[in-house]
């Protein structure tokens, strides 16, 4: 086993990441104390899953940390399949959770997990081994296939949950990927633009989405129907001002504001925190985002940059499209904030590609 090599970016990137996981667990219990007590009888039933998914989390961290990144390319293929077997578990009965009209979550022994979490981070692995192993014929329009059905094989079964906003998240990344591996300029417009034009496509198709559109433009029209949550969310905004109203003195957490503990949190944060609190929760994400990016930079092999970069690309992804949906700046759509919102299996899977990130960077020196 290799020592590590605590180096500037190591540290800030370990620094970020314990931050960002024990923020987490601080604002899971601000935002779920109510909803716990009332639903559960116990105030810290988030809690604990979080602080659970946290421990796992660092153990998955360490693990990878001193797993050599390159045997990873032996997996791709094993990834993928994974992938696709849990995701089309989902759809067993007595296997799949059905939760607000969606089946995302696979429940065996009392625990759930949800496999498009896993999914992401499986398309990344596969379209670094993919396009590193072909770095010479990459804009060969027969190159970028495999990716293609690889990604396309994921947002299928994703958008049947229904789960758009992960599909959207999928999308990008695999597009992301092409671009980062080399594709052409004219086979990157092709793929890009058909993938554009299904968003409105997906959004006419089903009945509930248009009424998130209809919500997300004049929210105000259906108050008590689908503009609430963007209107509670909106209210936690507006009342935590520039300072916040303190922590753990959130007033929109005793039920006013659906998802608080997860997809909306960073609502919370705004309320509790204000303006300076969440623009430094911004700042942390950012920094780490940089960090990742540098290591990226320095790889010393193409696959270590790519892998990198995907992974950096999912964070940046997931960050910026939840931030956005809890300003009213895109139509409502659940993604949580990763290492902040409650989840344990995004902990874990983010968590631990932070590990092999870290890894990358100790083989670079």
């Amino acid at each position: 086993m290799k020592k590590i090599k605590i180096d500037k970016t190591f540290l800030i990137v370990f620094l970020c990441l314990f931050a960002l996981s024990v923020f987490g667990c601080v604002m899971v219990y601000s935002a779920s104390c109510y909803f716990s007590q009332k639903n559960f009888n116990n105030e810290l039933y988030f809690l604990i899953k979080q602080i659970i998914g946290v421990v796992l989390g660092f153990a998955g961290f360490f693990f990878f940390l001193f797993f050599d990144y390159k045997k990873l390319k032996k997996f791709k293929w094993i990834m993928v399949f994974v992938s696709i077997f849990l995701l089309i578990l989902v759809f067993i009965p007595g296997i799949g959770i059905e939760n607000y009209g969606a089946r995302r979550w696979i429940g065996l022994f009392g625990l759930s997990f949800q496999p498009s979490e896993i999914a992401k981070f499986s398309l990344v692995l596969f379209c670094a081994c993919h396009f590193a192993k072909n770095k010479n014929n990459a804009k060969s329009f027969k190159t970028i296939l495999p990716a293609l059905m690889v990604g396309g094989i994921f947002c299928l079964l994703v958008i049947l949950e229904p789960n758009m906003s992960i599909t959207m998240c999928l999308g990008i990344i695999m597009i992301t990927m092409m671009f980062l591996g080399g594709t052409r300029l004219k086979h990157f417009l092709i793929i890009a633009f058909p993938a554009m034009l299904m968003v409105p496509l997906l959004i006419i198709l089903e009945p509930y989405r248009l009424q998130r559109l209809m919500a997300f433009i004049d929210p105000w029209a259906s108050p008590q129907g689908e503009g609430f949550q963007l209107i509670q969310s909106l209210y936690s905004l507006g009342n935590g001002g520039l300072f916040g109203v303190g922590l753990f003195s959130s007033r929109q957490k005793y039920l006013y504001l659906p998802f608080a503990e997860s997809d909306f949190i960073f609502s919370i944060i705004c309320e509790e925190l204000g303006f300076f609190g969440a623009s430094f929760v911004i700042l942390i994400f950012a920094i780490l985002i940089i960090c990742l990016i540098k290591i990226a930079l320095n790889s010393k092999d193409r696959f270590a940059s790519l892998l990198v970069s995907g992974i950096a690309c999912v964070i940046a992804t997931q960050v910026i499209l939840n931030i956005a949906v809890v300003t009213g700046s895109i139509p409502p759509t659940g993604l949580p904030l990763p290492f902040i919102s409650a989840g344990s299996t995004s902990l874990m899977v983010f968590m631990s590609s932070i590990g092999i990130c870290l890894n990358v960077n100790k083989q670079n020196k």
